[in-house]
C-alpha cells in the first residue's frame, strides 16, 4: 500500500446526477428523519427508573398514555427508515465522488448525527451498564468477578438485568473511563450519559477521519468510502444514539491501522492497544499490524519476529495497565460473556438452536448440541483468521483483516448491529463493488434498522398499549417502509435490482 496510489474507484455508480441542489434535498430529508427519531426517543428511548426526565409533563404523556406511545413508535420507525432512504438517495447523486461529494457527505453526517446526539438512548441499554459498572469500580469491587447486581438497587440504574451477574467484557481503559464518569457525576444518569456520548462522538470522529485515509492508501475513492461507512444510518444510530463504546474502540483501531500502514508501527501498536483496552475484540488487529510492520516481501522468520514483537509490546502494555488497576488480565476470562446468548438471524445461532431442538426431540442433550455447534462456529472463525494471517498478498493486508473480522462476527451465535458497523470502514476502505457487494450493504443496513426499531423499546409495563403491541406496530411501519424502498420507490428500487456490467470491477474482489 502506498499513499501515492491514484484515487480511483471502479465501484462508483454508473448512473445518477451530481449537484449540490440534489444532495441538499437528500440531506434535508435525512435530517427530518433524524429529528423524528429524536422525538420518538422521548417516548420510547431508554430511561433509568430514577431519571428526572420521567417527571417532565411531555414525557409523561408520551410514555404513559397509549396515544403518546403510538406517536413515539411511529415517529421512531418512520424516522429511522427515512434516514435509510436519504442515505441511499445521497449516494445516487454522484457519478464523480469529488470535492462536492465529500462536502455533502460531511454535511449529512453532521446534520443527521446532531439530533441523535440529543436523543434519549435508543436501541440499547448498554450505556446504563457503563454507569453501573462505573459504580462497581467506585465501590472498589472487581468488575471481572463482581457483576453490578452487587450494587444496592442496581435495577434503578437502568441497566439490563440480563448482564447483571456477568463479568464486564471491557478492557482496563474503559473501566477507568466508567469510574471517572461516575465519580465526576455521582452516578447521575443524565449527566453520565452526556459524558459517555462525548466519548462515543470522539470515537465516531476518529472513524470519520481515518476511514477515508485508509481508502486513499488502497486507491479507493475516500468520499464514497466515507458515505458507505460513516454516513450509514447504522453507524450514526449505534455509535451516537445508542452510545456504544465500540465507537471509541473502532476509532482507535482504525487510527492504529492507518499509522502502521504509513510506517509508524509503534504508534499504530499503541493505538490498537488502547483500543483493546476499551473492548478486547480488536486484539484481532495485532497480527495484521505485525505484517504491515514486517513489510513487503518479508521472510517467514521476519514475519514471526514482528508478530512476536507486536504482541509483546501490546500485551506488555496491557499487563502494566492490569498491574495499575489490580485486575491483571481479568478481561480474558470475561471475553465469553457476549457469546453466552444467541440470536435467530445469526446463522450459527440459528443452526445451533435448530439442531439442538431436533436432538432434544430424539431424547438427546439438546443444550449440549447447541453448545457444540456454537463452539464449532468459534473454532471455524479462528481457523479463518489463521488462514488469512498466513495467506494473501501484502497489499491486501487490510482486506484480509476485514475478512478475518467478518468471520469472527458472522460465525458467532450472537450478531448485534454494532458488530456489523465494525466491518463497514474496513470493507469500504478496501473496495465495495457496485454489484452484489454494495447491495448486500444496502440490505443488511435496512434489515438491521428494521430489527433495531422493533426490538428495544422502553414501554411502561402498566399501560394498555403493552410492549408486544408496540413492537408489532414498530415492525409493521418499518417493514412496510423497507418493502416500499425495495419494490415500489421509483428512486431506490433500482439500487436493489440493477445489474452491474463493468467487468473491470472484479479487481477489487
Amino acid at each position: 500500500m502506498t499513499a501515492n496510489m491514484p484515487v480511483t474507484d471502479p465501484s462508483t455508480p454508473a448512473g445518477g446526477e451530481e449537484g449540490p441542489g440534489r444532495s441538499a434535498k437528500s440531506i434535508i430529508e435525512g435530517t427530518v428523519g433524524s429529528f423524528m427519531m429524536f422525538f420518538g426517543s422521548l417516548g420510547v428511548g431508554w430511561l433509568a427508573s430514577v431519571s428526572d426526565l420521567r417527571r417532565w409533563p411531555l414525557l409523561i404523556w408520551l410514555r404513559i398514555e397509549p396515544e403518546g406511545v403510538v406517536v413515539s413508535v411511529v415517529l421512531l420507525a418512520l424516522g429511522g427508515m427515512l434516514m435509510i432512504r436519504s442515505w441511499l438517495r445521497l449516494g445516487q447523486q454522484f457519478t464523480v465522488w469529488g470535492a462536492e461529494a465529500r462536502k455533502a457527505t460531511y454535511t449529512a453526517i453532521a446534520a443527521w448525527g446532531a439530533p441523535l446526539a440529543l436523543s434519549i438512548p435508543l436501541f440499547s441499554r448498554d450505556v446504563y451498564a457503563y454507569i453501573a459498572q462505573g459504580k462497581v469500580m467506585v465501590n472498589n469491587l472487581n468488575p471481572y468477578v463482581d457483576g453490578y447486581d452487587q450494587l444496592s438497587n442496581y435495577l434503578q440504574t437502568g441497566a439490563d438485568d440480563l448482564w447483571a451477574r456477568s463479568p464486564t467484557p471491557y478492557g482496563p481503559i474503559f473501566l477507568w473511563m466508567e469510574e471517572f464518569v461516575v465519580w465526576l457525576t455521582g452516578g447521575h444518569p443524565e449527566y453520565s450519559i452526556i459524558f459517555f456520548r462525548i466519548i462515543a462522538l470522539a470515537g465516531a470522529a476518529m472513524c470519520i477521519y481515518y476511514g477515508p485515509k485508509l481508502a486513499e492508501l488502497h486507491g479507493i475513492n475516500p468520499n464514497r468510502a466515507l458515505w458507505l461507512a460513516c454516513a450509514n444510518p447504522l453507524f450514526l444510530t449505534t455509535f451516537i444514539a445508542s452510545i456504544h463504546n465500540d465507537a471509541l474502540m473502532l476509532g482507535l483501531a482504525l487510527g492504529g491501522l492507518y499509522l502502521a500502514a504509513t510506517k509508524k508501527p509503534l504508534l499504530g501498536v499503541l493505538l490498537v492497544t488502547l483500543s483493546i483496552g476499551i473492548k478486547p475484540i480488536t486484539i484481532i488487529f495485532l497480527p495484521f499490524i505485525g505484517l504491515l510492520w514486517a513489510g513487503r516481501g518479508a521472510s517467514w522468520p521476519r514475519k514471526f519476529g514482528f508478530w512476536a514483537l507486536t504482541a509483546g509490546i501490546s500485551f506488555g502494555l496491557l499487563g502494566i495497565l492490569g498491574l495499575m488497576n489490580g485486575f491483571g488480565f481479568g478481561w480474558v476470562g470475561a471475553l465469553s460473556t457476549p457469546g453466552s446468548v444467541w440470536i435467530w438471524y445469526a446463522p450459527i445461532g440459528l443452526l445451533g438452536a435448530v439442531l439442538g431442538g431436533i436432538g432434544g426431540a430424539f431424547s438427546l442433550d439438546g443444550e449440549l448440541i447447541t453448545w457444540l455447534v456454537h463452539k464449532a462456529g468459534t473454532v471455524a472463525s479462528i481457523g479463518v483468521v489463521l488462514y488469512l494471517m498466513f495467506r494473501g498478498k501484502h497489499d491486501r493486508i487490510v482486506r484480509r483483516l476485514a475478512l478475518a473480522l467478518a468471520a469472527v462476527v458472522f460465525l458467532a451465535p450472537m450478531i448485534q448491529a454494532w458488530y456489523v458497523v465494525w466491518l463497514l470502514p474496513l470493507f469500504a476502505a478496501t473496495g465495495i463493488r457496485n454489484d452484489w457487494q454494495v447491495k448486500t450493504v444496502y440490505s443488511v443496513t435496512s434489515f438491521l434498522m428494521v430489527y433495531a426499531i422493533a426490538d428495544q423499546l422502553d414501554i411502561f409495563p402498566y399501560i394498555e398499549f403493552d410492549l408486544g403491541a408496540a413492537r408489532l406496530l414498530a415492525a409493521f411501519v418499518a417493514l412496510a417502509f423497507a418493502v416500499y424502498l425495495v419494490f415500489f420507490d421509483p428512486k431506490t428500487r433500482t439500487l436493489f435490482r440493477k445489474k452491474y456490467e463493468d467487468p473491470a470491477d472484479n479487481r477489487l474482489f
